[in-house]
């Protein structure tokens, strides 16, 4: 008998579930998957590893999730590369999950009254007490106990404190040439020992890792400064550190479509995320400034250091199931890190502009440009038409119509010269 007990979060992606489940980000939560039809491409193998020696189709070691609920399972899925059905991996896994929900209904809930506590019970079974996973200290949970090395004859030295770390977050590194050793999420920090310093991913309210927080500003305060990038929770402490403040959202943003404007070169990307807390952007030091900003809601997601260097982002550049369009950011810190192997020191920098230069729009040569002061006034945008719950999208909160006013903000960047 399976029961689920935690905190009920919605994901509006199409396809990832592989990734979502087993991402550490959402341990203790009950995952609603907007979209119709789950399972149709089944699981691939989680055994298969990479030339780095990780699991190829999956972001972590094991199913992180509390429970799964679906409108409805493919128990036929049709795909190449699929081993076994999701109803067998999770059961393997020892994870509850429950098909034949109204997930539009359960998640319009969630988008009026916030993220909610929720459980599955069986039938006839005693009815649990519900168990807040925001009073629990997750990363210690999700986060390695050991520290252990990948590419040990990497060109340049980066620690990855793993805070619920996602392979791709490892990939991206090594594959750039890094020698990658990861510590737990409160072991302690000795510039001296790297070139580079990387705060994963992971679960939970960032005020839980006071540990960490209280590590990174002894590192930040040393003598020697070294670069230093955080993603999703590794943004939120590195924040935290400098003297930010978060808050709990009212339900998250999670999916693979959120549309977010670089503050340098007022360029929207688009991006995937998984997060429940935020950073105030109005506690934000004079020192730091604002990275990027989410153009659904106005929330911060990222800041940067004025003259170190020292950056961090809400959004997953990394992502594997969504868009990849930040990636480039793993470029911009370890240029950075490599320049320290190398001998460099940071006692001061423009980092603002240093990414303002890797993002800003570059047009290719053989494109023909507009004018001087003669930019498009009128775009033609072609779509694939409206979408409804039960065809090809997941539903109004994002589907194609999100989508839709992701791209128009861009084209109406680009009317504007905001290239």
């Amino acid at each position: 008998m399976l029961l689920a007990l935690d905190a009920r979060v919605f994901q509006t992606g199409m396809v990832g579930y592989p990734e979502a489940l087993t991402d550490p980000s959402y341990c203790g939560q009950l995952l609603v998957l907007t979209y119709p039809l789950v399972g149709n491409y089944g699981v691939p193998d989680t055994t298969t590893l990479d030339t780095h020696g990780l699991p190829r189709n999956v972001e972590s070691r094991r199913v992180w999730v509390s429970g799964l609920v679906v409108g409805e399972v493919c128990e036929q899925p049709s795909h190449w590369a699929s081993v076994s059905t999701l109803h067998e991996w999770l059961q393997a896994e020892g994870v509850c999950g429950i098909q034949g929900v109204d997930t539009r209904a359960l998640t319009k809930k969630i988008r009026e009254h916030g993220s909610l506590l929720g459980k599955i019970v069986v039938d006839g079974s005693d009815d649990p007490a519900f168990f807040d996973p925001n009073k629990v200290n997750l990363v210690n949970q999700v986060s390695i106990k050991e520290p252990r090395v990948y590419n040990p004859e990497g060109e340049m030295r980066v620690v990855v404190v793993d805070l619920g770390l996602k392979y791709n977050q490892l990939r991206c590194l090594l594959k750039r040439g890094a020698c990658v050793t990861v510590v737990p999420w409160d072991h302690p920090l000795d510039p001296s020992q790297y070139d580079g310093l990387f705060l994963s991913n992971g679960p939970g309210d960032p005020q839980m890792c006071s540990t960490t927080v209280e590590n990174l500003i002894s590192v930040m305060a040393a003598d020697t400064h070294k670069p230093i990038f955080g993603i999703c929770l590794g943004h939120q402490l590195l924040s935290v550190a400098a003297g930010c403040t978060t808050y709990k959202m009212r339900y998250g943003n999670r999916g693979h479509n959120q549309p977010c404007v670089h503050e340098g070169s007022r360029r929207c990307f688009i991006t995937s995320q998984n997060h429940g807390y935020a950073v105030d952007t109005a506690s934000i030091p004079s020192q730091w400034a604002s990275l990027f900003t989410n153009k659904n809601d106005e929330s911060n997601e990222g800041i940067v250091h004025r003259s170190l260097p020292y950056f961090s982002v809400q959004f997953h550049p990394e992502h594997c199931a969504g868009p990849e369009d930040l990636e480039g950011l793993f470029d911009v810190f370890l240029e950075m890190v490599r320049q320290t192997s190398h001998g460099v020191t940071w006692d001061t920098c423009d980092l603002p502009a240093t990414i303002t230069s890797h993002l800003i729009y570059k047009p290719r040569p053989e494109v023909p440009q507009p004018e001087t002061g003669k930019l498009p006034k009128k775009i033609l945008l072609l779509g694939s038409g409206g979408l409804s719950i039960g065809q090809a999208g997941e539903f109004d909160y994002s589907g194609e119509s999100r989508l839709l006013i992701s791209y128009i903000i861009v084209c109406v960047c680009v009317c504007r010269g905001e290239r």
